[in-house]
């Protein structure tokens, strides 16, 4: 991967910030959480295409049901990146 200068001694001021051994533990890091931020904006725009398509109100039990399977494999994606 190449890396212009200006970002490069960036990186190395954030190694030593915010306690990062190396800059590949970094970048490593950093491509993780714009994966997960990904996801979860795909997840979003899911959840906001569904909003209002159902003909009948949804209960609160299978609201908590919903919530609890997002919980879940929110959990899964985390544990398994």
């Amino acid at each position: 991967m190449k890396l212009d200068e200006r970002m490069l001694k960036n990186v190395d001021k954030s190694l030593k910030k915010h306690n990062f051994s190396t800059r590949t533990e970094f970048i490593r890091t950093a491509i993780r959480d714009k994966l997960q931020e990904l996801d979860k904006e795909s997840l979003l725009q899911e959840f906001l295409k569904l909003q209002g398509s159902k003909k009948t109100r949804t209960s609160d039990e299978e609201l908590r049901n919903i919530r609890e399977q997002v919980f879940a494999q929110a959990l899964a994606q985390r544990e398994n990146p």
